[in-house]
């Protein structure tokens, strides 16, 4: 399953990651990209790290009751 749309990273490209030696988020971001543009896959990818069993305690993701709201601005020229 892709998890990061924008690098199109799948769960099984993480997972090879971790069993290469890739220990903390910060790494597997800097490895595959993950989370670096529009970083809506960054609690999808901690989950596939704590099946992995790298990080026991979510790496730090908080899960929200309700969705998180989104507020868009419009940018105009100048």
């Amino acid at each position: 399953m892709i998890v990061c749309v924008c690098k199109s990273v799948s769960d099984r490209k993480i997972r090879a990651s971790i069993a290469e030696g890739v220990d903390s988020f910060d790494e597997l971001q800097f490895e595959l990209g993950v989370a670096s543009c529009c970083g809506k896959c960054e609690e999808s990818v901690r989950d596939v790290m704590a099946q992995s069993g790298v990080c026991a305690s979510r790496c730090g993701v908080e899960h929200h009751a309700q969705p998180v709201p989104l507020t868009f601005y419009e940018r105009k020229a100048a």
